[in-house]
């Protein structure tokens, strides 16, 4: 089995993490609105989820129903949030790349996927001190154990 280029795969990460820097910083340019109560709450949110404008109409200020107004803001502000997270998720999907980075499989494909021990790394997989040393968390310890078995 040939040997992944770790140059190349280092490489492709950078880009990846390039690409969403600059899908995140597109986000803050990007708006989406929601109104409920056929449009007398208008929220407006930002791809990076600030609240940027609230707009309320005045026919539905009714002093004997707070309740009401403050249901519209809420259901307002909750689907403008879901469209503003929905807005993220797309912006980061394409910023992944077509074929996607996958860290681990990068490591599992240069032998190394078992090198942070388990949780918290630690230096397990053969890698730092033996079994039982005192800077391995117990995941490590247990990897190194049954390695030795």
């Amino acid at each position: 089995m040939p040997q992944p280029n770790i140059q190349n795969m280092l490489k492709q990460a950078q880009e990846v993490m390039a690409a969403q820097q600059e899908a995140q910083e597109a986000l803050k340019e990007q708006k989406v609105e929601a109104s409920a109560g056929g449009g007398m709450v208008k929220v407006v949110v930002s791809g990076d989820l600030r609240l940027e404008s609230l707009t309320i109409d005045p026919d539905a200020v009714d002093p004997e129903d707070v309740e009401m107004l403050q249901d519209l803001v809420l259901a307002a502000t909750n689907e403008a949030l879901r469209q503003a997270v929905e807005l993220q998720e797309k912006a980061m999907q394409g910023a992944s790349g077509a074929g996607g980075f996958d860290p681990m499989s990068a490591l599992e494909g240069l032998g190394l996927g078992d090198a942070l021990g388990g949780l918290g790394g630690g230096g397990g997989g053969g890698i730092g001190p033996g079994p039982g040393a005192p800077g391995m968390n117990r995941a490590a310890r247990r990897a190194a154990a049954k390695k030795n078995r």
